[in-house]
């Protein structure tokens, strides 16, 4: 795999006579970048001088163990002849950019971007609980993945990043603002594109939403709080949130807080897997943490529907079997064959859920799946993600 191409050649002067190149949208960059298919898997390659290269390769590999969300690094090619090196990673599937993303949905694309500032600020705030200084945070260096009813961000370029124990509060604050300033850069220039001016103010505003977005993260993630020291409920309340927001709980700890007798609580947490995990764990099924909340969420609702049809309980082992039997394998077997290859048929699995759920609100009751995967299937299965026909 790979070790065929010309890598004793600079990536300028590849020829196509000798390599498959695919032509893909690349943001603004400092560094060659062409997208090459070697075994019928897509991989992005950059050219950047060898110091750089070898920082970022690193980086790569320590954010991959570490379970964060960024692309893959595969290998480093090196010329010390030139003093350069060819940088090769992973092509993101099922990936768009900030642009593509934005542009192609322009009646929900306020909705849209709300949910892509989220995910900025959610990759920022997991990055630095990862000891990771970004150091060049925009909408350009970054890939965007619909994620169920959310959007989940991963860093691409990692050129200027470091790797700490932890990072000071000091660092932290100049990343955001980083962050903010560009993301601002990125949505007027958007809003120019598109020939909007008057969405220029708007996107100074909405960039500023991305700093109020990560402190309250990262506050709901660090926050200390004063309980009774029978309080068990707070303690339940606080571990749930976290769940809810993808979060799986690794230590909880109590200790004296105040002179009241009142307990000092501090929750570490871990990746953002949770309902990942456990979906996995129940169905085998492989998904992102957004889709795996809402594929459980239809499970559950599946299991408490079976239970009062038949009149019996179903423990969750069975509970799973029959929804991915009766209801999720039939439903992708649909998409499947009427989407194509280059779906994310789990995605497009919570599309069709988000198409009943907006049928049911204009019927006033539910409509059921078989109505939904039908009209869903009769508009053509729209996704921002596939070329229109």
């Amino acid at each position: 795999m790979l070790l065929g191409l010309p890598w004793e050649l600079p990536l300028g002067d590849w020829s196509s006579d000798d390599v498959t190149f695919r032509e893909l949208p690349v943001g603004p960059s400092r560094h060659l970048v062409r997208f090459v298919v070697d075994d019928e898997a897509l991989y992005a390659l950059k050219e950047e001088p060898l110091a750089i290269a070898r920082r970022e390769y690193e980086v790569l590999r320590g954010l991959e163990v570490a379970e964060l969300p960024a692309v893959s690094a595969i290998g480093l090619a090196e010329a010390p002849d030139r003093s350069e090196a060819i940088l090769v990673t992973s092509y993101l599937a099922h990936s768009l950019q900030y642009r593509r993303l934005l542009m192609r949905l322009p009646s929900r694309s306020e909705a849209y971007r709300d949910r892509l500032l989220d995910a900025m600020a959610s990759l920022l705030v997991d990055l630095h609980r990862g000891g990771v200084y970004w150091g060049d945070c925009s909408l350009a260096n970054t890939l965007f993945r619909r994620d169920g009813d959310r959007i989940q961000a991963y860093l691409v370029d990692a050129e200027t990043s470091e790797v700490h124990p932890s990072l000071s509060d000091g660092q932290r604050a100049y990343d955001l603002e980083v962050l903010v300033e560009n993301v601002a850069f990125g949505l007027a220039d958007l809003a120019s594109l598109s020939d909007r001016p008057e969405d220029l103010d708007d996107a100074i505003a909405a960039a500023e939403s991305v700093r109020t977005r990560y402190r309250g993260l990262w506050d709901e993630l660090h926050a200390e709080e004063l309980l009774g020291a029978d309080d068990r409920y707070a303690v339940a309340a606080r571990v749930r949130r976290l769940n809810d927001m993808g979060f799986s709980i690794d230590e909880i700890e109590l200790e004296p807080g105040d002179r009241a007798g009142r307990l000092r609580l501090r929750v570490a947490v871990t990746t953002r897997r949770f309902h990942t995990r456990e979906l996995e764990r129940r169905t085998g099924i492989v998904a992102l943490e957004g889709q795996a909340r809402i594929l459980m969420n239809d499970l559950r609702e599946y299991r408490a529907w079976l239970e009062w049809f038949e009149r019996r309980p179903l423990d969750r082992a069975e509970g799973a079997e029959r929804w991915l039997d009766d209801v999720y394998e039939p439903t992708i077997a649909r998409l499947r064959s009427a989407v194509g290859p280059d779906r994310d048929l789990v995605q497009a699995y919570c599309d069709v859920l988000e198409h009943k759920w907006l049928l049911s609100e204009e019927a006033g009751r539910d409509v059921g799946l078989e109505r939904a995967v039908m009209s869903y299937l009769s508009i053509g299965a729209p996704a921002p993600e596939t070329d229109p026909a």
